[in-house]
């Protein structure tokens, strides 16, 4: 288990600060990151989480899968590497 979380299905208007207080019931938070597009700022739909341990990071994916966001269900997963291009 790694301490990046993949989280999905975000309102658009979700901050990078919005997420960190979210995240933050389930311990220390290293950093938050909606991914926005490049050319209108608007977010994806997704972000990524760092936290500070792997038990956090499985403390959060237990506790905050499913949970209430910005009016919106999130999904909580490990976060996977890129795949090579």
């Amino acid at each position: 288990m790694t301490n990046k979380l993949f989280i999905g299905s975000l309102d658009y208007a979700t901050t990078d600060a919005q997420l960190q207080d979210h995240f933050a019931q389930a311990g220390t938070v290293l950093s938050a990151k909606v991914i926005v597009d490049r050319n209108t700022g608007v977010g994806k739909g997704f972000g990524f989480v760092e936290m500070s341990t792997p038990e956090e990071a499985k403390a959060a994916m237990d506790k905050l899968n499913g949970s209430d966001l910005n009016g919106r269900s999130i999904a909580v997963k490990e976060a996977t590497p890129r795949p090579e291009r």
